[in-house]
């Protein structure tokens, strides 16, 4: 699995920019080197090079790309990432998926489509640029 429930924790904890925490509502587009978690709720477009994390209580909407994204509460929107898209079992994404890899765990819910021969759009992060 991409991201394990251990392995979110550790990830909450030391390698997160920012986070929108549980009872919280932000309306507006992050663009961010790092990664983010989302607790609470988010509407706009989130534009990152490190991580999405959609915790249990999260919800996002808005088209996102980052380099990887993990869900366990609900996404609705179009995805775009060089890496993995993983819906945990409680989870729920609506929106089309542009990703090199996909993971679904049992009771997740998809709604959309999936493309997963990932190629780089114009407006997609270089190698180099995801590197620094």
């Amino acid at each position: 699995m991409f991201f394990s429930k251990k392995k979110q924790e550790e990830i909450i904890s030391s390698n997160v920019d920012t986070i929108i925490g549980a009872g919280t509502f932000v309306q507006g587009d992050i663009v961010s080197q790092g990664s983010v978690r989302v607790d609470g709720r988010y509407n706009g477009d989130i534009k990152i090079k490190g991580d999405l994390i959609v915790g249990d209580k999260g919800y996002v909407e808005g088209s996102i790309e980052a380099k990887n994204v993990s869900v366990s509460g609900e996404l609705n929107g179009n995805v775009l990432t060089k890496g993995k898209v993983e819906i945990n079992g409680s989870g729920k994404v609506t929106g089309d998926l542009n990703v090199k890899n996909l993971i679904i765990d049992d009771g997740a819910i998809f709604k959309g489509n999936c493309v997963m021969d990932f190629a780089p759009q114009n407006n997609a992060y270089s190698a180099e640029e995801v590197a620094k």
